[in-house]
């Protein structure tokens, strides 16, 4: 009695695993007939700005027909981290978020490269100093943007010194138009007033130390300056 009721429960088991492979290979089959399924094919790309800023640099019709023409695969098989890079590989797209919507759609949220800067190779620099490429049409717009300089690699660097010096030349309603960095790591700003500080290296005295005391003597140099100017500023002779 005990062997056949061992022999019972060992035929149930084996019963119940051919049941679940079999299920398994149903299901898998089904799945697969599903995914082939034209209902799933890709057929939309729903482009917007991210965190609803609109987009002003790239157009959403553009980006959509590339990335329709481009992407491989359905709603199921699609790689959204393949289709992130290529729409990341687009002129003026600093960062996509990519995601699915049921059942054959995706939705792309674009954030825009802000530029801030020309950089000395031609690129720009944008808000986050990091360098891209792209082309400015509007050539109004290209000449007030600042210009920076520097080693290469040090475009973060330059772009927080300036946020620095801005910070600094605020009290005396002045802001840098140019900064530079030398490869002997010597700091220049251009002021947008004409002036040019020449403002050295960081030794001793930190950098913005010594903005900040150039900053809080300015006006009153600039004030005896332009005491001087009108003593000396000839008077006109009276018409004859």
């Amino acid at each position: 009695m005990t062997t056949l009721w061992h022999d019972a429960r060992m035929l149930n088991a084996m019963a119940n695993a051919l049941i679940i492979v079999a299920l398994t290979a149903v299901a898998t089959s089904t799945l697969g007939w599903m995914v082939r399924r034209p209902l799933f094919e890709l057929n939309d790309i729903a482009i917007s700005g991210f965190d609803q800023h609109t987009l002003t640099r790239v157009t959403a019709d553009d980006l959509k027909r590339a990335g329709l023409a481009q992407i491989d695969g359905n709603f199921f098989t699609v790689n959204l981290a393949d289709v992130r890079t290529r729409f990341e590989g687009a002129a003026w797209v600093r960062h996509a978020e990519v995601r699915r919507v049921w059942p054959n759609r995706l939705e792309v949220s674009i954030e825009e490269h802000k530029p801030l800067a020309h950089w000395a190779d031609g690129r720009m620099v944008n808000t986050f100093g990091e360098l891209f490429s792209a082309r400015l049409t509007d050539a109004e717009e290209s000449a007030q943007l600042l210009r920076f300089g520097g080693p290469e690699g040090t475009q973060r660097l330059v772009t927080q010194r300036y946020d620095e010096l801005a910070n600094q030349l605020r009290r005396v309603s002045m802001r840098p138009k140019e900064v530079n960095l030398s490869d002997r790591q010597a700091w220049s700003a251009r002021l947008d007033n004409g002036i040019t500080l020449l403002i050295g290296r960081d030794e001793g005295v930190a950098i913005m130390d010594r903005v900040s005391r150039w900053a809080a003597v300015y006006p009153q140099v600039q004030s005896r300056i332009n005491e001087r100017r009108s003593r000396w500023r000839p008077r006109r002779r009276p018409p004859q």
